[in-house]
């Protein structure tokens, strides 16, 4: 019944070998985890800079469209800044659609604006779905 030193020693030697197989198993599956824990902040950044960057910018044309609404004096130096910071973003649609105005045609209700916010808002999204795309989620289920 008693076992021979060498066959103790094969025991001791394959459970330190077993041992070492595990802790190198489990040094891959944590760098596996700190390399998506990396990815996902990565993502995450390049998601809130998106986000941000559309806000901002349907945030200054929304802002454009209620000074033209209620007759600000284009005159004004923070009304002048507006529109002029504006103006690169709704040239492209400038002359889109003819936008109704009032009688005196000092109202305006700009169409061409609302389409841009439109368009901005629809390559926020779909920027957005590219990225969930790229990072291998769904972003409409689970």
């Amino acid at each position: 019944m008693n076992q021979s030193p060498n066959n103790n020693l094969y025991e001791q030697s394959d459970r330190e070998r077993q041992r070492q197989e595990l802790a190198a198993l489990h040094l891959r599956q944590e760098a596996a985890q700190l390399k998506a824990a990396k990815r996902q902040r990565v993502f995450g950044w390049i998601r809130n800079t998106i986000i941000l960057l559309v806000g901002a910018l349907e945030t200054l044309l929304a802002l454009c469209l209620f000074l033209r609404l209620t007759r600000s004096n284009p005159n004004n130096a923070f009304a002048s800044f507006i529109f002029d910071l504006s103006d690169p973003f709704v040239a492209p649609f400038s002359t889109l659609f003819i936008s109704p105005t009032n009688a005196d045609a000092s109202r305006i209700f700009d169409l061409n604006l609302i389409f841009a916010m439109t368009i901005y808002a629809l390559l926020g999204a779909l920027a957005l779905a590219c990225l969930h795309y790229l990072q291998g989620r769904n972003p409409y289920g689970s």
